[in-house]
């Protein structure tokens, strides 16, 4: 399991993500432009001491990650995708890609997998922070597929 940050734009929620992968041991992609530096303190800050403990690898474009990464399945997190997280079967060795948080993933990435996976939301909500939505996607994925550590 690995979770994908496609042009991430905020730093503490990449911050976040990195302390949520430290805990599960996840390893995290991000795939430049980043927007920040990834020495910025706020990013720092989010992640806390945890850095050290991150599997962390910068990849200057999304075919960069494909060409060191595949084999593996792509889930694509969208708003737009038809399947809820629940109901979809992750397999351990899926790649599980989140969008910049200004705008989701763009069309062109979205379609280089038959993969797309939405969390459910209700009311006048059009999305969730992508700090929480990598949370519930992650736990469900390592759920399903028994990677949780007791």
């Amino acid at each position: 399991m690995r979770i994908v940050l496609f042009e991430p734009e905020i730093p503490p929620n990449t911050g976040n993500i990195a302390r949520l992968c430290a805990a599960t041991k996840t390893p995290l992609h991000l795939i430049e432009p980043l927007g920040f530096k990834v020495d910025d303190k706020h990013l720092r800050r989010a992640g806390l001491d945890y850095w050290p403990h991150v599997d962390v690898t910068i990849h200057p474009n999304f075919g960069d990650f494909i060409a060191k990464i595949n084999p593996c399945r792509l889930i694509m997190a969208s708003a737009k995708a038809k399947m809820s997280h629940a109901k979809f079967k992750f397999q351990p060795d899926d790649s599980i890609i989140l969008g910049p948080e200004t705008r989701g993933l763009p069309a062109d990435i979205l379609m280089q997998s038959p993969h797309a996976v939405r969390i459910p939301i209700w009311g006048e909500v059009r999305s969730l922070n992508l700090s929480t939505a990598t949370g519930i996607l992650l736990y469900e994925a390592l759920r399903q597929t028994d990677l949780i550590v007791e």
